[in-house]
């Protein structure tokens, strides 16, 4: 195990070992997704009043500062992953210590009793599950060949879509704040167990782990684009496609509920959520094989962004309960294919063996980014510059943008 941990691996995995990995991820995403759909929502409707913030601006507060942790956590915890030696391997101390952080996380934050609690509980949550989900993403150039990893990361875009069905789910069907948050903690906890406990990890070498050394540690989080221009266009256009899903879904139940005027727009985010997640299934997975097979990333990419784009575009010219779930099924089909191939492209334009940890952080942070930039562009847009009609409209602009840039990656086809 000592001696493959930094070589390119060559054997593909077995359906076992694809599923438990994936049931992992599906745990981790239900963990973050249930608070994001449904809880933080509506406890920033409980806390605003008296704090002189409407319920979006709120809620752009407490999402944003924990997707900034997000961005420092995700890096991190990949890089101490790729340094680490124990006898249980480089990825599985760090999943198990996050699920169990983020599950205790999660109970902290069903006792918030106003904004700065309930930041600091959802910030501890971006912290440990970050932990989680770098050393759960590492596995994947760890184990899997490049000419399986689009099926792969098919399966594991599947379980995320999965997790935030199980998640709004959750977090709806069990009635009440703390009882949501309860049951998210316990599901994200349960479902990395079958990896943790029937899978085994590479080892790493105490004589392969690097010299410690601060500034160069911290140094290797920046790779220049000039050095890696792959990396950096590859980074840039998950950037952009994920900042324009971001951008539809931040304010989904508000849009619901105040521009839409529907009774019980909980109950609707759940709908939409399942009608994007079926046509998101029914391509993730179809689309990672495909590429696999003829050994293409780019165009697929392409497509599924300009899809998105379209979908988005329609969203912001016909605003409507009907257009709502047609979207929804569109950016399911466009984010399946984006899911999984996206996921082989990135993996296929790392610089480096002994940093696949820390390198797929850095790719991590163009999905935490968005959580960032995603509030503070919409708060002002919706409650200030042409409302949820422009905000959608800059959403189609942004992903059309990323559809576009993928065509600049030149080492992969």
């Amino acid at each position: 195990m000592t001696v493959t941990a930094l070589a390119e691996p060559t054997e593909r995995v077995g359906r076992g070992w694809a599923t438990a990995l994936s049931l992992a991820n599906w745990a981790i995403w239900a963990g973050w997704y249930g608070p994001l759909q449904i809880l933080l929502p509506e406890q920033a409707e409980d806390f605003a009043p008296g704090t002189g913030m409407s319920k979006e601006t709120l809620l752009a507060w407490v999402t944003g500062v924990g997707a900034a942790v997000s961005l420092v956590a995700n890096p991190l915890f990949g890089a101490l992953s790729d340094r680490t030696t124990a006898r249980w391997g480089r990825r599985r101390p760090w999943i198990v210590a996050g699920a169990a952080g983020g599950a205790l996380s999660l109970a902290l934050l069903a006792g918030a009793g106003g904004l700065w609690t309930m930041m600091a509980g959802w910030c501890l949550v971006q912290l440990t599950l970050n932990a989680a989900f770098a050393a759960v993403t590492a596995a994947v150039p760890d184990r899997v060949p490049r000419l399986q990893r689009g099926s792969v990361g098919g399966w594991l875009g599947a379980a995320q879509i999965l997790g935030a069905v199980a998640g709004t789910g959750l977090a709806t069907a069990v009635g009440g704040i703390a009882a949501g948050y309860a049951a998210c903690a316990v599901f994200t906890l349960a479902g990395v167990l079958p990896y943790v406990l029937r899978h085994g990890d590479l080892r790493l070498g105490v004589v392969d782990r690097p010299a410690w050394s601060a500034r160069a540690f911290f140094r290797g989080f920046w790779l220049s684009p000039r050095r890696y221009p792959d990396f950096g266009w590859a980074w840039l256009t998950r950037f952009l496609i994920n900042l324009s899903n971001a951008l539809v879904i931040l304010y989904l139940l508000y849009y619901l509920r105040d521009r839409l005027h529907h009774d019980d727009p909980e109950a609707d985010v759940l709908i939409l959520t399942a009608v994007n997640s079926v046509t998101l299934l029914a391509t993730v997975v179809v689309g990672g094989v495909w590429s696999d097979r003829v050994g293409l990333r780019k165009p697929f990419v392409r497509w599924s962004g300009a899809l998105m784009a379209a979908a988005t575009a329609l969203l912001a010219a016909w605003q409507t309960w009907p257009s709502a779930i047609v979207v929804a099924a569109l950016l399911g089909v466009g984010l399946g294919v984006f899911m999984s191939v996206d996921f082989a492209l990135m993996t296929d334009v790392l610089p480096k063996a002994s940093d696949r940890g820390k390198d797929l952080g850095v790719i991590n942070v163009a999905n935490a980014l968005p959580q960032v930039a995603a509030p503070a562009l919409a708060a002002p847009i919706v409650t200030h510059l042409g409302g949820y009609r422009v905000l959608y409209l800059v959403a189609a602009l942004t992903a059309a943008a990323g559809a576009v840039l993928v065509g600049r990656i030149k080492g992969v086809d």
